[in-house]
């Protein structure tokens, strides 16, 4: 399990290479959600997303023979992006595997940093490709299989913690769980009276379906939000929510794309599905908690475009 003393560790060394992030209160949504509503606004941070604090803690824990081999890593999107540019900002020359249902842009940018693309048929068979990559000597940075990668991750629970006003309950997307595990980790011990909770999209079930077969399962993915889509959690994602946790929703991708739209106009953030689905979830933990809820949430991205976002709102018959 993932200490309080690993994260700040982790907060430590990567100081200076990625943004402290605001975390703020939302009037818009509180009205819109009948509660306070606190967000941290990881959407901000270096690379849209929160997965540039885990690739640089990783990065920066390399010894010199591992960075002189390369890196590789598998990444529906934003894992991917953050590697790359965070890679070339430290010399490393990097390798990202991806689905090819992964969003252009991200190719794009992750390219445009210097890195070499593979694309693969879908996301198992990233894993796979990465896999072989490794042992032709490539060194791998794991999407959310690492301690030191999870570590990176919890630094935004520690911040949260440290900056966020009176909350009970903090909502945290859910892929691989990287993330949930290293927040709820900082959380757990830093205050430990709030509960958290995981959102997933449907067709992008792995957490909520190793929780109720008692341990990490291969599932079939057929969501469109593609930074959600890992094809398993993994063991030590897996133990961390198990154990700290209160539970993982589920929200049809059309409420995702529908949430995408009611924060563009509530809280006045461009965020992408991954995000988006946190807030039908919010709907449901405030109609749980009753209304003395105080919610956070993790806004964990926002590397979606106009044109994404335009497609999937027709797609689902949304205005």
């Amino acid at each position: 399990m993932i200490g309080i003393t690993d994260i700040e560790a982790a907060a430590e060394r990567i100081a200076g290479h990625v943004v402290r992030t605001p975390t703020v209160p939302s009037p818009g949504l509180s009205a819109l959600l009948g509660v306070p509503v606190t967000a941290k606004l990881e959407l901000l941070q270096r690379t849209g997303s929160f997965k540039a604090r885990g690739a640089a803690a990783k990065l920066l824990s390399l010894g010199e023979a591992e960075r002189s081999a390369g890196v590789v890593a598998v990444s529906g999107g934003n894992h991917g992006i953050a590697l790359a540019v965070m890679a070339a900002a430290l010399h490393v020359k990097a390798t990202v595997v991806m689905p090819r249902s992964a969003p252009a842009r991200a190719v794009e940018i992750a390219e445009g940093a210097g890195a070499s693309v593979r694309l693969t048929d879908g996301m198992a068979e990233a894993f796979d490709l990465a896999d072989r990559l490794r042992q032709e000597g490539l060194t791998p940075v794991h999407p959310f299989d690492d301690p030191v990668v999870i570590a990176g991750q919890g630094t935004v629970g520690l911040e949260f913690a440290d900056d966020a006003g009176d909350v009970t309950d903090v909502l945290v997307s859910v892929g691989g769980g990287g993330l949930i595990a290293g927040v709820a980790a900082a959380l757990r011990a830093r205050r430990p009276g709030v509960r958290v909770w995981g959102v997933e999209t449907e067709g992008a079930e792995a957490m909520s379906r190793a929780l109720a077969a008692g341990g990490p399962v291969p599932v079939p993915l057929s969501s469109i939000v593609s930074t959600l889509s890992a094809p398993a959690v993994s063991r030590l994602t897996y133990d961390h929510v198990a154990g700290l946790v209160a539970d993982v929703l589920v929200v049809p991708d059309r409420e995702a794309v529908r949430g995408v739209l009611d924060l563009a106009d509530h809280a006045k953030v461009w965020t992408e599905p991954a995000t988006g689905c946190l807030l039908p979830a919010a709907r449901r933990v405030v109609e749980r908690v009753g209304e003395g809820a105080r919610i956070g949430m993790v806004v964990c991205g926002g590397n979606a475009t106009t044109a994404d976002v335009m497609a999937w709102s027709s797609r689902f018959g949304l205005r």
